[in-house]
């Protein structure tokens, strides 16, 4: 006997094969990373070109021919003082003197900050003993130091480390501080508990508890020791130039399109010290502290 077939109904399409879940989550996977990127990648260059057109116009429409020097245009800055080989080889030069001042005033910013802030840590007198006079010493202008610094330590290379530490001290005394005081108050019971030496409470709870504070203060002060780095060099201008000492020669100069590219070294100068501790952050603490809100 033989089946009989419905003549209204329709023959049956055979299905079509689903891509697998791996696939598709690869696919996800694959789009979001690209869209991550495009979003990263994408605004810093629309700013950047705008910021280039907006050059372009102010040197060759808002200034004439005679002016220009005010504000060269971008290309001319980029051959003059990037492709000429002389004049970057001074830039060069002057930027590594810098980069030693910066460092050197740095590393003696970092021990002082970090001793003064773990003695203020201790008790509560100490910070009232000591605070007040850093925040005094901050608010004191380098310009009425000058006279004082060239007196008693000449105007060579160590009174531009002395500016540079002056500048990048106290970021570093505060957030150190705050970090340390923001150990949580029931791992201080816990350690008190276990009658924990204030050397044992200070390496094992108050110190790792301080690092993102701490590491926040070297970045703000690792950018803050390359502009003490340049400022000094205008205050101080005997031994090797620096940038500094190198922007006031092309100001006085005119030479407009050296004067820029000067000025770009030394902002490269600190975007690169600010993200080299960036990146020493990561290395040493990763991102535990962003997530410890993510349960």
């Amino acid at each position: 006997m033989t089946d009989v077939v419905d003549p209204t109904s329709t023959p049956a399409s055979p299905e079509r094969a689903e891509p697998s879940p791996g696939k598709r989550q690869g696919k996800r996977r694959k789009k979001s990373r690209a869209g991550s990127i495009a979003a990263t990648v994408l605004p810093p260059i629309v700013v950047g070109a705008l910021i280039i057109g907006v050059w372009y116009f102010i040197s060759y429409v808002q200034l004439d021919a005679r002016r220009r020097f005010l504000l060269e245009p971008p290309h001319r800055v980029l051959d003059e003082g990037f492709l000429d080989w002389d004049n970057f080889e001074d830039i060069l030069r002057a930027a590594w003197s810098s980069t030693k001042v910066a460092t050197i005033g740095l590393a003696i910013s970092i021990v002082i900050g970090m001793t003064l802030a773990t003695i203020m840590s201790q008790a509560k007198v100490l910070e009232r003993g000591i605070f007040p006079y850093m925040v005094t010493l901050q608010a004191v202008p380098i310009l009425a130091l000058v006279p004082m610094i060239a007196f008693w330590f000449d105007t060579g290379f160590k009174s531009r480390v002395i500016v540079c530490v002056l500048i990048s001290l106290f970021p570093i005394i505060v957030n150190t501080l705050f970090g340390l005081q923001s150990a949580d108050a029931d791992m201080h019971d816990l350690f008190t508990l276990h009658h924990a030496n204030r050397f044992t409470r200070l390496r094992q709870l108050m110190f790792p508890a301080a690092l993102p504070a701490i590491f926040a203060g070297l970045r703000i002060s690792a950018g803050l020791s390359v502009i003490g780095a340049i400022v000094g060099d205008f205050f101080f201008g005997k031994g090797e130039a620096g940038i500094g000492q190198l922007i006031r020669r092309y100001s006085a100069d005119l030479h407009g399109e050296q004067l820029i590219a000067a000025v770009f070294m030394s902002s490269a100068l600190g975007v690169t010290v600010f993200m080299l501790f960036g990146a020493l952050q990561n290395v040493v603490i990763g991102k535990w502290h962003e997530a410890r809100g993510v349960k």
